[in-house]
């Protein structure tokens, strides 16, 4: 395959509208409502698999009707699953998100199955399989991350590139992953994300350590698209104007724009550009993956 992706997978719930709870039992009346594939390990294999690349997803799903949603929605968009185990007994994760009039959104995740993952349900075989090998949304998954280090630098090993996307810590300790970092080909944090992850308020500051360690820092920005930093050299790509619905997955998609280019030997700079358009690409309809860019629309 070209692309290994570990990490969550759960329904996602967005709602859209009047989402602001009001306590005291008040009803309010939503202007949409989708169940749809949520989890960020999840879209990014979805948005790969778009682009063409043979993607699999490694991750824990339960044995219920929400981990029924998630194989189903995978299997749509031609993502191979691997699953290491059934996690009997707790329910496959759930994000319910509210999506107000405007550009802002909050996220309620129930983490279920998501931090059961191991780090040892990463193979050699897998490894082996594959020629890239990235993981997403490490801070809620614990175990995985505390053996994380070894599984990348496992991967290193064999001549499969690595990279990490963290997302957002929800507990916002934000602790330290350094040694993690240190096998990490390409990092992929959104601007808040990578001053968080520093304590670097100055987001060239933040990047400039990183790289100095030898790991190409790509960060997303919303709107005005990405900024790459690696080794010997930096730039920018805008996003692309386009009538947004839902914002939900879109870095995400990004990652998988950014290794498509990468793993279809474009430079960082192109990548980039790819990533830029991709992310805002799937903004166009509601969920992560229902609008998620094709090749052809990056071409």
């Amino acid at each position: 395959m070209d692309v290994l992706v570990v990490g969550d997978a759960n329904p996602d719930l967005v709602l859209r509208g009047d989402v602001r709870p009001r306590f005291g039992q008040a009803e309010q009346l939503l202007t949409g409502a989708d169940l749809v594939l949520g989890g960020s390990a999840a879209i990014t294999a979805a948005g790969c698999a778009r682009l063409g690349l043979t993607t699999a997803l490694l991750t824990a799903i339960g044995d219920d009707v929400f981990g029924d949603i998630t194989r189903e929605r995978l299997t749509e968009r031609g993502v191979t699953l691997i699953q290491p185990r059934t996690a009997t007994g707790r329910p496959t994760g759930l994000s319910v998100i509210l999506t107000p009039p405007g550009d802002d959104r909050a996220i309620l995740t129930l983490p279920g199955t998501i931090p059961t993952l191991l780090p040892e349900d990463v193979t050699d075989e897998h490894l082996a399989a594959t020629r890239h090998l990235h993981v997403a949304s490490l801070y809620l998954q614990p175990q995985l991350a505390a053996g994380l280090a070894g599984v990348f630098e496992r991967a290193r090993a064999r001549g499969v590139g690595t990279s990490l996307d963290t997302n957002w810590d929800p507990a916002e300790k934000w602790e330290s992953f350094a040694d993690i970092l240190a096998h990490t080909d390409v990092f992929l944090p959104n601007a808040n994300e990578l001053r968080a992850v520093t304590g670097e308020p100055d987001v060239e500051v933040a990047a400039a350590g990183l790289v100095a360690a030898g790991t190409t820092v790509v960060m997303k920005n919303g709107a005005a698209g990405a900024r790459a930093w690696w080794p010997g050299g930096e730039a920018g790509a805008p996003g692309r104007a386009v009538e947004v619905v839902d914002t939900t997955g879109a870095g995400d998609s990004f990652n998988a724009g950014f290794l498509a280019g990468r793993l279809a030997g474009l430079p960082v700079i192109e990548a980039i550009r790819w990533a830029a358009a991709a992310g805002s690409l799937s903004t166009r309809a509601a969920g992560g993956t229902a609008a998620q860019a094709t090749r052809d629309e990056l071409d």
